[in-house]
């Protein structure tokens, strides 16, 4: 098959790197192209510049993706690949979801730990994520969390300087770095961040050049599964505010499961729903379902949390 050189743009840190790299060798494979026909191209986010502040106080997760997504529309790449977790639930216009590689460990990392409970009392647990926070917050009250942002190798640092006693990473991140460090965090305790280990590949809506070409590589378990924990956000309203965490099983028979918790970790409601052959609206129900258990508590942080 022959094509004009394709465009990739990312973000351009080492993990971005590596999933951009797997997304050219899925298409150099699928369709016979040579190392030349896919050029990547980085691109510095707004988010990746600014490191001083959660990410939900500066802008939620269109920080990670608004500068690719107008050098998509301006044609200066012909598609993005991003860690699905970090794209908001609503595309945007002229923006759509092509493909998804296939899944990889859906887990959170305890980074500084051997386990939850081995956290020493009245410690400080770093992580700028407001579900960690509000699920570890509600499995150990006793513990302090601080604001801890930057990459891989940034937040690996603050464990080995002392500065706080432990954080999360997530375990798809660490295996695509090659890095062991940390124990993972069991599903039937600790539910992961909707679409965590997904890697996603945006177009632009109907480019009929590229699509086909991106279709080839799409996994369709994970899109699957993906589809279920995003409506469960667009159910909720959920934004990079949102203490909610949710997965889905691969399968069209499995199960989806979701934790809706206040963001202190006082509150927490938990709630499963089949994942039938439309993951869509399964995730909508169990949006539902949760909305109508909730507690004041988390009401109130879902009304808050921008759009």
């Amino acid at each position: 098959m022959t094509v004009a050189p394709i465009r990739l743009g990312t973000r351009a840190s080492p993990l971005a790197m590596a999933q951009a790299r797997m997304a050219a060798s899925a298409l150099i494979l699928a369709h016979g192209l040579r190392e030349g026909d896919v050029h990547i191209m980085p691109v510095q986010t707004t988010g990746d510049r600014v490191q001083d502040r959660p990410l939900a106080e500066i802008g939620g997760k269109a920080l990670w993706t608004k500068e690719l997504d107008r050098a998509l529309i301006e044609g200066e790449i012909d598609f993005a690949v991003h860690s699905m977790k970090d794209v908001e639930t609503r595309l945007a216009a002229g923006v759509m979801l092509a493909a998804v590689l296939p899944r990889a460990d859906v887990r959170d990392r305890l980074i500084g730990a051997d386990s939850i409970a081995d956290i020493p009392v009245g410690a400080v647990v770093g992580t700028s994520s407001p579900r960690r926070a509000a699920q570890l917050l509600n499995r150990r009250p006793d513990l302090r969390v601080e604001s801890l942002r930057g990459n891989v190798e940034t937040r690996l640092r603050a464990i080995a300087d002392g500065r706080v006693a432990a954080t999360f990473l997530a375990a798809a991140g660490l295996d695509r770095l090659g890095i062991s460090a940390g124990v993972a965090l069991s599903l039937d305790d600790w539910l992961p961040a909707a679409s965590q280990g997904i890697v996603g590949i945006t177009c632009r809506d109907g480019d009929t050049r590229i699509v086909p070409l991106l279709a080839a590589i799409s996994n369709a378990a994970a899109f699957h599964a993906l589809r279920a924990e995003r409506a469960v956000l667009e159910g909720l309203g959920g934004s990079c505010h949102t203490a909610v965490a949710v997965h889905a099983d691969s399968s069209p028979t499995g199960k989806l499961r979701a934790e809706l918790l206040s963001p202190d970790g006082r509150d927490s409601i938990r709630g499963e729903a089949d994942v039938t052959t439309d993951p869509h609206a399964a995730g909508l129900h169990l949006a539902c379902t949760l909305m109508n258990r909730a507690t004041p508590a988390i009401l109130r942080s879902l009304e808050q949390a921008p759009a």
